[in-house]
């Protein structure tokens, strides 16, 4: 396990504290108050100003896979190297209400360039127009068409990992679940990047980041009630929408988890890393204990966040290939 205890966090670092800046000018947490028209235009935004270019060689397809919602929207990052390669079934960020293909398109372009994978974006349909299991149907649908379809785009169907950042995150833990006990070929592994996997949020690191930079409990709470509806309702007792809800996590694939210090959500990764251990799967826990949520989009402007972000794709890479975490 990596990084220090909770209660000797260092400040915020200073890069990730600029993307801040740029982030609450443009998408301030009173912004859930906001028409979804102008939440999402505002994220749009924050996402268009850290957008960095693509890295050279990298091919990009677009395309559309049948839904049991209708075509979902798909993106193909492919490095050049020679295939078949990997695939990584990728969810992007966004509290289930924000983001879209566009708002990662920089980070899933690196990840496929450092990791050597190809990474399917998926533009899964958001909330609260579409609530859980809309996210998850959207996943899998698209993870049928990787292992049906993927050998015609250089990718290999018997090697697919899971990933995804915040509510990508909970996603890629929620479909674990399904394939495990649906008995369908599982992911070579998992990489949860500060996800959401529980619905508690009076956890201690709700309470010691309720205002922290990036993502706050009251946005939190907005986001979780957009996704599953008012408290009492269903999905709030669904272990594949809140995955710390799963009576047993044995035969899960392979997780590295990262979680960041100053972030609401700390806690759900650790507990979930903890949880993994005890049924006996394999999994890695990485602190960033200088950074807050969403730091891969401050990748560019932060030591720490850069740092963070090579991990990443380091354990995309491994797990992909080899089925294994890397080396602490």
């Amino acid at each position: 396990m990596d990084g220090p205890a909770d209660d000797a966090l260092p400040p915020v670092a200073p890069g990730m504290l600029r993307f801040y800046e740029a982030l609450s000018a443009l998408s301030p947490p009173e912004s859930t108050a906001w028409p979804l028209p102008e939440q999402r235009r505002g994220w749009e935004e924050v996402c268009r100003a850290f957008q960095a270019p693509r890295p050279p060689g990298i091919a990009v397809e677009d395309l559309v896979v049948p839904g049991p919602g209708g075509a979902v929207p798909v993106r193909l990052y492919r490095p050049a190297a020679a295939g078949p390669l990997p695939g990584v079934l990728y969810g992007h960020g966004g509290g289930w209400v924000l983001g879209s293909l566009e708002t990662h398109d920089d980070m899933c372009a690196e990840l496929a360039d450092a990791a050597g994978v190809v990474v399917a974006a998926v533009d899964y349909r958001l909330a609260p127009e579409n609530r859980h299991p809309a996210q998850l149907d959207d996943m899998l649908a698209v993870l049928a068409w990787l292992r049906a379809e993927g050998a015609r785009h250089g990718i290999d169907p018997g090697r697919i990992l899971g990933a995804g950042d915040s509510a990508g995150g909970q996603l890629t833990a929620g479909a674990a679940l399904v394939l495990r006990d649906r008995g369908l070929p599982a992911f070579v592994g998992q990489v949860l990047i500060y996800p959401v996997l529980g619905g508690d949020t009076d956890t201690p690191s709700y309470r010691r980041n309720a205002h922290a930079p990036c993502l706050t409990l009251e946005e939190m709470d907005y986001f979780l009630q957009a996704f599953l509806g008012p408290p009492g309702a269903p999905a709030w007792t669904d272990p594949t929408a809140l995955p710390l809800l799963a009576a047993d996590l044995a035969g899960l694939p392979p997780a590295f988890i990262t979680v960041a210090g100053h972030d609401p959500l700390h806690d759900d990764g650790v507990r979930f890393h903890e949880r993994l251990g005890a049924a006996g799967v394999p999994s890695r826990l990485r602190r960033e204990p200088e950074l807050a949520h969403s730091y891969m989009r401050a990748r560019h402007h932060s030591g720490p966040a850069m740092a963070g972000f090579r991990a990443i794709a380091e354990a995309v890479r491994v797990l992909a290939r080899e089925g294994r975490l890397p080396p602490a």
